[in-house]
């Protein structure tokens, strides 16, 4: 696939400065929740991996129909929205199928939560912050990709049980700070 950047007939970039970076940095810092949003509408983890690569290709194709200042995100929920629907006809034997309005109703759900879960990741991302070191590395390690309990007690130097009973109080900090933070932003 070509990062090329996109030009205008009259050979300049339609983004102005480098486009390929422009797209690579909003690729990468979407692609995880443009993932989640397709996995939400697809039966299995790798069909949504396949239209995940499709948009890609088509974000790439298109980006410079993207106006730079809008939201690339949404924009690129757009484009995996049409490739799910463009690929429902693959999902035509599936047990697991959902009908177009069912697949809309999630479509703009997601919308009307974007803010919200925004919000919250920040919140998040603050309360871990203010973890003490040891806490933030179990829970970094227990939910980063393929990792289980065992596997972060291990790295944490804790035992199997201890690592539960740490996990299940850092989840409760980690829930009321988020809830506290959210109570602070909706009180401004």
């Amino acid at each position: 696939m070509s990062l090329k950047p996109h030009k205008s007939s009259s050979g300049v970039s339609s983004h102005g400065g480098d486009v390929s970076a422009e797209l690579v940095q909003l690729l990468m810092k979407y692609q995880r929740r443009i993932f989640a949003y397709v996995h939400t509408l697809v039966p299995t983890r790798s069909d949504a991996e396949d239209i995940l690569q499709e948009a890609c290709v088509t974000i790439c194709e298109k980006f410079d129909q993207f106006e730079s200042g809008t939201n690339f995100y949404s924009w690129a929920c757009q484009i995996a929205f049409w490739k799910v629907r463009a690929a429902r006809k693959k999902f035509a034997t599936s047990k697991v199928l959902f009908n177009q309005e069912v697949m809309e109703v999630i479509s703009e759900t997601r919308v009307e939560l974007e803010d919200e879960l925004d919000e919250r990741h920040e919140a998040l991302s603050r309360c871990l912050g203010k973890l003490n070191d040891r806490d933030r590395r179990m829970v970094l390690i227990r939910y980063e990709s393929g990792n289980n309990v065992p596997q972060a007690a291990q790295a944490c130097g804790r035992t199997i049980q201890g690592a539960y009973k740490a996990l299940t109080r850092i989840r409760k900090a980690l829930f009321d700070c988020v809830t506290f933070e959210l109570s602070l932003e909706q009180a401004r």
